[in-house]
């Protein structure tokens, strides 16, 4: 069976060409073809790679253009020139998306129809980021595969067993008829992560305590308590929460009743400054990206920086939303075995993770700092005698998304 997956991000599309035999493996095996879009909203340009399991690369520029044809041009090298993985696209059985907000209707993953893909579209006023590059994905396939099944994979489905005290907003009960309630996200990512630190680990599901922090341009942690969501820092949007690239988290609501009743903000700006013009972009004034932060940190007369304190004070806000994230889930499981570091952020910045856990230490948590440093993959890099693991893990949210398509369709 071959399965394409498209996975939406905040400002990428990712994409990878699996096949799977009669039987799931229990590890996840190379895909044939990978592809990513990176958008950089500063410079409106569309970074394209592509590479084969075979060793075929492609890296090309788009300025222009919509979305939707970078995402064609990207699916038409699975079948051409140096990065032909496959004769024709109609050999593809079943394609997967990622669909960051299901609602209270869609738990489950899916087979789309016309009405689950009006539904997704209906949802994008609570996921505007995400849910918009979703339905947009769908319908390139339907322009490219015509009637190849599609399968909806959803973020929120995962954290569909929080405890009501965790779920609820202290708001008005009418919020719980209307369906405001918090909905938690990068649910695939979260589970996946959870599944793969008892196998590394060597133990049972159903004893572990694990934080997953999930950093990248999105951030989220999860509480997972006997292999289930307990607790999560996203809500009812993937707003909500820590500090993001550009996304601010969490903020006193009375803030915007504040810019709303005194500074003329209409809600359109209003939606543009949280999503577009807040977190790392907005306190730094350098970037959404990690990385340029942290190296205006250092740097004088960095190109884009107005002031160097700015991109430390938007990095020291950072690691203490994260260390205090990292606090209240401790406290929704009441111990901890593991602490899990995963995505763009969570995979690649020794920096963050030893800021992260240096808070820590009087749970017993102790970081290798040697060990942190050596770009681990899978690998516990807490010291012999530190009483909590500490994991990085390489996610694999298209792999899990490819599984679930492998289900339904065997089903």
């Amino acid at each position: 069976m071959k399965i394409l997956v498209l996975n939406a991000g905040s400002s990428s599309q990712k994409s990878c060409l699996y096949e799977i035999a009669d039987e799931m493996p229990t590890q996840p095996p190379q895909p044939l073809w990978e592809g990513k879009i990176n958008w950089t909203q500063d410079r409106g340009v569309a970074e394209i790679e592509v590479k084969t399991v075979t060793g075929g690369t492609l890296q090309k520029s788009i300025s222009g253009d919509s979305p939707q044809a970078h995402l064609t041009y990207m699916l038409n090298t699975l079948d051409r020139d140096d990065t032909k993985v496959i004769d024709r696209l109609s050999e593809i059985d079943v394609v997967g998306h990622r669909i960051v907000h299901g609602g209270e209707d869609y738990r489950d993953s899916v087979v789309i129809t016309e009405d689950v893909k009006k539904a997704i579209a209906h949802l994008s006023n609570l996921a505007p980021e995400h849910n918009p590059a979703a339905v947009q994905g769908i319908e390139a396939i339907e322009s490219i595969l015509k009637d190849v099944t599609q399968v909806a994979v959803f973020d929120t489905g995962f954290h569909a067993t929080l405890p009501d005290a965790a779920a609820i907003y202290p708001g008005p009960y009418q919020w719980v008829e209307q369906g405001i309630r918090r909905y938690g996200f990068h649910g695939i990512s979260h589970q996946y992560c959870s599944q793969r630190a008892v196998q590394i680990l060597g133990r049972d599901v159903a004893s572990e305590r694990l934080i997953i922090c999930h950093l990248g341009n999105g951030c989220s942690l999860a509480a997972i308590k006997n292999g289930r969501s307990i607790d999560t820092t996203m809500g009812f949007t993937p707003l909500d929460g820590l500090m993001m690239g550009s996304r601010s988290g969490s903020v006193d609501p009375g803030i915007l009743i504040y810019l709303l009743r005194h500074c003329n903000y209409s809600i359109e700006k209003l939606d543009e400054l949280l999503n577009k013009a807040s977190g790392l972009k907005g306190i730094s004034g350098v970037s959404s990206d990690l990385r340029e932060v942290k190296e205006a940190m250092s740097t004088t007369g960095y190109a884009y920086a107005q002031d160097n304190s700015r991109a430390q004070l938007a990095w020291d806000i950072y690691v203490h939303r994260l260390r205090s994230g990292i606090g209240a889930m401790l406290a929704s499981l009441g111990g901890l075995d593991a602490l899990v570091f995963t995505a763009g952020v969570g995979e690649h910045s020794a920096e963050i993770r030893q800021a992260a856990c240096e808070a820590f230490g009087f749970i017993g948590l102790k970081i290798d700092l040697e060990k942190n440093q050596q770009q681990p993959v899978d690998e516990d890099i807490a010291t012999p005698d530190s009483t909590v693991r500490i994991l990085v893990i390489h996610t694999q949210e298209d792999w899990a998304i490819a599984g679930h398509c492998w289900q339904i369709l065997t089903k």
